[in-house]
């Protein structure tokens, strides 16, 4: 209770600080807004030259680009300021939060939750809607789970990539930019049908950096299409691929704690 206690305090003064001067905040969600509003326009310059895209048509491959960002944006306002672990070990920071008696993981999570990134997840939570009304769904009890556990499976995904490039950094110096072409990287590659991707390439972003299960696989599962190298009914493996590297993110984090020796080596 303590704890929990703690962490709404931190949380309530980290968003009454973002909100004490609304002119600036408003500015932030609308550049977060635009920024969305171009990855859309992006997909729609694609297909205002070509019928389709790996086999699917707009609307299905409007589809995966929503649901992808989707769970990237709402992983994102909980981890995604981890990128900025290569600052907190080099100012010390992460220091301050190891001698306060709550796990270090938490404290990091809670120092930064950005308010306007929400706007990014209610403009792709708009796209996913507009997909799915195109593509006239029948929704059965399964298409619902589906989606659903799409979207936290996804979520988890984008968690565990961020917590993973963060406890790269332990052993990194000044690997921020490296980290970022795995995290922003795999986030960018999610949002495109996996069929543009040479076979080595997807077999990398499947297996290893699992993005392909955060939009295209649930897609294909919930629209019943056929995939040449995958079977129709792994898009219901996101979830339980996104609690795996999610279990396996945090356990290297925790290794990572362990033998951090500090800012001066």
């Amino acid at each position: 209770m303590g704890d929990a206690h703690a962490y709404r305090v931190i949380m309530a003064s980290r968003l009454r600080s973002q909100l004490a001067y609304p002119t600036s905040f408003a500015f932030d969600v609308v550049n977060q807004l635009v920024y969305g509003l171009i990855e859309f326009i992006e997909l729609y310059a694609v297909f205002h030259n070509v019928d389709s895209l790996a086999g699917l048509g707009w609307s299905q491959a409007l589809l995966v680009m929503a649901l992808s960002r989707l769970a990237f944006q709402t992983g994102d306002l909980f981890v995604g300021h981890l990128d900025q672990m290569p600052a907190y070990l080099r100012q010390g920071t992460l220091e301050t939060f190891l001698i306060r008696p709550l796990p270090v993981l938490a404290q990091v999570i809670t120092s930064d939750i950005s308010l306007r990134r929400v706007s990014r997840i209610v403009l792709f939570g708009g796209f996913t809607a507009l997909a799915l009304a195109r593509l006239e769904l029948t929704w059965t009890p399964a298409a619902v789970v589906l989606l659903l556990a799409a979207l936290l499976g996804g979520s988890l995904i984008t968690a565990a990539m961020f917590i993973t490039a963060g406890t790269a950094q332990f052993w990194l110096i000044e690997g921020g930019e490296a980290a970022n072409a795995f995290t922003y990287g795999g986030a960018y590659v999610a949002q495109f049908p996996a069929g543009v991707l040479p076979v080595g390439v997807r077999v990398f972003y499947t297996a290893v950096l699992p993005v392909t299960f955060i939009g295209y696989l649930p897609t294909v599962t919930l629209l019943g299409l056929a995939d040449p190298l995958v079977p129709s009914w792994f898009g219901w493996l996101t979830l339980p691929v996104g609690l795996t590297f999610l279990t396996l993110s945090l356990a290297a984090w925790q290794f990572g704690v362990r033998h951090y020796q500090g800012g001066g080596g």
